[in-house]
């Protein structure tokens, strides 16, 4: 049975059981009971294990070393689901030590299953809002990475902590301007739109654009800014209307022309 098929009550006792289970393992530097939650097919039986394993670990101080040492060894299992749940078990507890997990994010970057990839990004979101300097300084040396899939990966990772402040990730995108690449290009453009909406930010997003030299990128951004602010995206979560972001642009955008670069 799927963990929301069960009663509140047995998800209740279901997110006990996983918690002792991960505690136990660790106390006991054995798998065995931990394992089950690591690989279980549903999504939240494994959310509830790598939130365990964050719980664990900054309440457990004397269990550190070994949790992490165990982590390590689970991210050598072939199942990705496995190794999934570790990068989101890493992600738990970079939101307060993220040397101690750094590794496991430079690994996870390179695997070969997308679903670790991508777990890798949804940690740099979770630990970029809790824990924002060493995440950030991290993903510097990935910026101008040869291969595309790990510029767009730290681009869309970085996304979460623009949302609330945007001067923090926009000199990290300003780096991506000129990339070639159109999976990049589309995400840089992506996160320019997704950081621009919340109150204040605006303000932040085109004061920075006005310094960038991508006239066409910029001109992109604008567009895209633009329609986030829309009726059929986010307009019911904007802090300014679609007409009072056109007119803010038009009063203090510097940029008149698209050029390329």
């Amino acid at each position: 049975m799927a963990f929301y098929d069960l009663s509140i009550e047995a998800r209740k006792q279901t997110v006990g059981k996983i918690y002792s289970d991960c505690l136990l393992s660790f106390q006991n530097k054995n798998m065995e009971m931990l394992l089950p939650h690591f690989e279980n097919e549903d999504t939240y039986i494994r959310k509830n294990a790598y939130l365990s394993v964050g719980k664990i670990y900054t309440s457990q101080l004397f269990l550190q070393k070994d949790i992490i040492n165990e982590l390590a060894t689970l991210y050598t299992h072939s199942d990705e689901k496995v190794r999934q749940t570790v990068i989101n078990s890493a992600g738990e507890i970079g939101k307060y030590y993220f040397e101690d997990v750094v590794s496991f994010f430079d690994q996870g970057l390179f695997d070969v299953h997308y679903s670790v990839r991508n777990a890798v990004i949804g940690s740099m979101k979770k630990m970029g809002e809790k824990n924002p300097k060493p995440v950030l300084e991290w993903s510097k040396k990935y910026l101008h990475h040869p291969e595309k899939e790990i510029r767009r990966e730290i681009c869309h990772g970085i996304e979460l902590r623009g949302r609330t402040h945007p001067e923090d990730v926009l000199p990290l995108l300003e780096e991506l301007q000129f990339d070639e690449t159109k999976r990049v290009r589309t995400t840089l453009v992506h996160v320019l739109g997704q950081i621009s909406y919340k109150k204040n930010c605006l303000e932040k997003v085109i004061t920075h654009l006005n310094t960038w030299k991508n006239n066409a990128l910029v001109h992109d951004a604008i567009d895209e800014i633009v329609d986030v602010h829309s009726e059929k995206r986010y307009a019911k979560f904007t802090a300014l209307t679609q007409q009072e972001v056109i007119d803010y642009i038009d009063k203090n955008l510097v940029v008149t022309k698209p050029t390329n670069p």
